[in-house]
This record gives C-alpha cells, structure tokens and sequence, in this order.
C-alpha cells in the first residue's frame, strides 16, 4: 500500500472522522485542508442504496449546478445542415457530420469534453461507438446529449455553462465535481444543493430502504469529510 505523505497527514488530522459534519462546516474543512498548489476540484461522493446489478436501479441523469464546475468544457456537435451552423453559432467548439466522424474514426481524435448529436445522426455516430462508449463521449438520451435541433443551442449554453451528468459506478456510488476550492462556500452549498436535489429525484423506483447512505466531501488529493445525512438532504437553493 502506498504511503501518504506529510501534507496528506497534516490535513487528515484536522477531519475528526468520528462525527459527521453539517454541509457548512463540510465545505469550509474542505477548502481548509486542500494542499495542492493548483486549483483544486471539489468532489462530493454519494454512496447509495442501489443494486447495479439491475438495470432499472442505476442513476444516470443530469443536474445545472447554479455555478458551474470551474472547468472550460469543450463541446463537440455531430449535426448536418442548418444544425451544424446553429451549433457553431451557439458555441460548440466542434461541428460537424461525416467529416468528424471519419475524422475520430481514423485519427483517434478526442479532444473534447462532451459530444451531443441530433436524432438524425445517431445511425452514423453509432459506427465510432467502440471509440465513443469506452470514454464515456457517447451521445446518449439519458444524459442529454442527443436533442432535436431547435434545442443544440440550448443544450450547448447549459453544457458549458455547469451541466454534468450524474452516473453510479459499479459499486452503486456517485463522483461529481461540484466547483472548485477557489469556489466561496456559498457558491460550493448551492451547488451541493442542486445536486442532492437531482439525486433524490432520480430515485429508482426498484430502490428499497434508505436510498442516500452516506455523503462525502473531498477535494483533489485531499481527505474525506464525512457530511450529516439529514443537513445535506436539507438543504435548498
């Protein structure tokens, strides 16, 4: 097992891992004990009360935090004709139809965030999901990406103005970012909040018993703060 280092210990200390912290506090613990000397990310993880062996019991849907995610996000549009111009018009970064596609297919080309497509392009887009789906860049539905023209410009405005994707690991947990440590703890809580809300209306319906065990706080290489469950599901934007 590797070894922590001082810096990693120094701020471990200062997290009593023996009670569990208001959302509040949580956050001013998190932004305390970040030692990185760059911006570090906030993360909160959400263990759940799910079977992910189930299909019908994985969480995967969307959430507009208030504030973003500090991140520039970079937007790619699989669209044709007056799509492809209004997706350019709106700010994707990169537009395109078959000359994209053929373009991730034969250079490998992932230098993007997110990847939206409108309906009509899926049957194309669905040649490079081998390349899309392992990355997690394929346009999906249920995550939002895939959207009837009158709607790109929209989408991409919400995209890269904080919107994430909310999906469970195998293991039935939840990793989202939810801004950065240069954040104020204001904007931090309500970003917090408009996640907690999203996660409870997406309770599976095939969920039984207490369906948000546990919430941690971290920041990027920092240490878990353990986060009250009643405060945190308490909380409102």
């Amino acid at each position: 097992m590797p070894k922590h280092g001082k810096k990693y210990l120094a701020a471990l200390a200062k997290v009593d891992r023996s009670r569990f912290y208001t959302p509040a506090e949580a956050i001013a613990l998190v932004k305390e004990t970040s030692y990185t000397k760059f911006d570090a990310t906030v993360e909160a993880h959400l263990r759940l009360g799910i079977d992910p062996r189930h299909a019908d019991q994985n969480i995967r849907t969307t959430v507009a935090l208030p504030h973003g995610t500090g991140k520039t996000v970079r937007v790619l549009v699989f669209a044709q004709g007056e799509a492809l111009q209004a997706a350019l018009d709106a700010g994707a970064d990169y537009a395109g139809g078959d000359d994209l596609i053929a373009r991730i297919d034969r250079e490998n080309f992932f230098d993007f965030d997110v990847a939206i497509a409108t309906p009509d392009m899926m049957g194309k887009v669905g040649r490079i999901g081998r390349k899309l789906g392992p990355r997690g860049l394929m346009p999906n539905p249920k995550s939002g990406t895939v959207v009837q023209p009158a709607d790109l410009a929209r989408t991409i405005r919400e995209v890269k103005g904080g919107r994430v994707e909310i999906r469970n690991d195998k293991t039935g947990i939840l990793h989202v970012a939810i801004g950065k440590v240069s954040f104020t703890s204001q904007q931090l809580s309500e970003n917090l909040a408009a996640l907690m809300e999203a996660v409870k209306a997406a309770r599976p319906s095939g969920a039984k018993g207490t369906y948000i065990r546990s919430v941690t706080l971290t920041s990027t290489m920092g240490p878990g703060v353990p986060v009250d469950l009643v405060a945190v599901q308490n909380l409102k934007l």
